[in-house]
């Protein structure tokens, strides 16, 4: 079996992944805030961890495969659109987080085995708490429950690789006078009657960030897991306190054994944002027309842990790329993994170095010949491409999208045909064929009609000017 190899952030070097226990392989990636649509950069680690998931599944067996994926459904920016709305929190929390999951299953996106809501694991939180501060690690102050980051200097900062002197000096912490220092991060907070609250030993209240992802872990995948996943701007402060209090709560463990980071989403070079005009959601996207396979493509194109820049050009030669290679597999039964094309995904992931793999295979199908790998089949093609959830059945509507507008213009152009034999004018028939090409569409004109077919170029804004 080829062995897996991982770029561990906490140990930061690449690793070869020896699970804890092959019958039982245990992954959890931090999830979404549901408030708000998902924009781009939200849907980057969906779709790296994703692939991730199906690697394990493909080594290890699908029943052999735990993948936990949470949703934060209680947080101040929760609270504060249900205020500005008017709109009930379970309601908006609700929809939100069905627009998540539709959106991640348009990127061609598994669903995790467990998707736990942090308010589903509110009395898992209080005991961990309670536990925390049984042993001195948390305290309670003025209604709130704090962890107590000197209490566990020897593990805190391990994760960032910073000192915990380094991190207040250049932290942006919450001045309160009821903290022992200033980096002791919330447990518990007291809840106004506004405000969503349980009762608790402090007081009726809510949990912070970090405990819920703590607690939800351990109740679902136990004190010792495989792999934590999540973008690189949760290293700290959020997974650098789920580790510490973990790892205080339950100190027979190990929490997670391996940890791995994407790194940000930038548009057209520049970083993601309001202010400059660039910031939009998966959901703008899928809009606006850019199917869910196009841009799951753009993101694999670029490994995990480098920038990813999304532009407009890339989704224009990912559409046309995906367009040629469905073409390739028309008709084609999934065929056996081609291993060997697959080495660049044991290797940290490297999904780009796949999609490489699988241009040399497309060339070698178009060409009719062998790859210095072997002979490649339209087949073997379509599972290598399934292992990155390419092409896959249900991703592939975008295709036949425009099936009606080329059919009425299949229709016209025959017409037009016919009229042409007669008065010896080819003048319109010649024009239209000229569009459609110019458009990316193949022309075959026959005795029994004429057939229009989408090429690897097909531009479908174009049609728009011949309807």
């Amino acid at each position: 079996m080829t062995p897996i190899k991982l770029h561990n952030t906490r140990t930061r070097r690449k690793e070869e992944f020896t699970p804890l226990d092959k019958d039982n392989v245990r992954m959890y990636v931090c999830g979404p805030t549901v408030y708000d649509r998902a924009h781009l950069g939200n849907a980057r680690p969906v779709v790296v961890f994703d692939v991730l998931y199906r690697l394990l599944r493909h080594v290890y067996g699908a029943e052999h495969v735990t993948y936990v994926r949470n949703f934060t459904d209680v947080d101040d920016k929760i609270n504060a659109r249900a205020a500005e709305s008017g709109r009930s929190i379970g309601e908006i929390t609700a929809e939100t987080t069905q627009w998540f999951l539709d959106d991640m299953a348009a990127l061609g996106a598994l669903e995790p085995d467990h998707m736990p809501r942090a308010t589903q694991y509110i009395p898992q939180m209080v005991a961990m708490i309670e536990g925390l501060i049984a042993k001195g690690h948390a305290y309670e102050a003025e209604g709130h429950v704090l962890f107590a980051v000197d209490s566990w200097r020897e593990g805190y900062g391990k994760l960032s690789g910073r000192s915990v002197d380094d991190m207040i000096a250049g932290a942006r912490v919450e001045v309160a006078p009821y903290k022992r220092n200033p980096m002791d991060f919330v447990l518990w907070k007291p809840s106004s009657d506004d405000l969503p609250g349980w009762d608790s030993p402090w007081g009726r209240g809510r949990p912070g960030w970090h405990i819920e992802c703590s607690a939800m872990a351990h109740e679902l995948l136990g004190e010792s897991f495989d792999i934590h996943g999540g973008g690189n701007d949760l290293m700290f402060p959020h997974h650098e306190n789920e580790i510490a209090q973990s790892c205080c709560a339950h100190p027979e463990g190990e929490f997670a054994k391996v940890w791995l980071h994407n790194e940000m989403l930038q548009v057209e070079g520049k970083k993601m944002s309001k202010s400059l005009g660039n910031f939009f959601t998966v959901r703008d996207l899928l809009d606006q027309g850019i199917p869910g396979e196009v841009i799951r493509f753009v993101f694999l194109s670029t490994h995990y842990r480098k920038p990813m820049d999304w532009t407009a050009e890339k989704a224009e030669e990912a559409e046309k790329t995906l367009r040629k290679w469905r073409g390739l597999v028309q008709g084609a039964e999934t065929g056996q993994v081609q291993e060997i094309e697959l080495a660049p995904l044991y290797d940290d992931l490297n999904t780009h170095g796949v999609i490489q793999r699988l241009r040399a295979m497309a060339r070698a199908i178009e060409l009719g010949i062998d790859t210095p790998e072997g002979t490649v089949t339209p087949g073997s093609f379509l599972a290598t491409a399934r292992m990155l959830g390419l092409l896959e059945d249900g991703m592939g509507d975008w295709i036949a999208q425009h099936a009606d507008d080329l059919s009425d213009l299949s229709l016209t152009l025959d017409k037009e045909r016919m009229k042409a034999k007669q008065t010896k004018d080819f003048t319109i028939v010649d024009a239209l064929k000229s569009a459609l090409t110019d458009a990316g569409v193949e022309v075959r004109m026959t005795k029994d009609g004429v057939d229009l077919i989408p090429g690897p170029n097909f531009d479908p804004a174009k049609l728009e000017a011949l309807k």
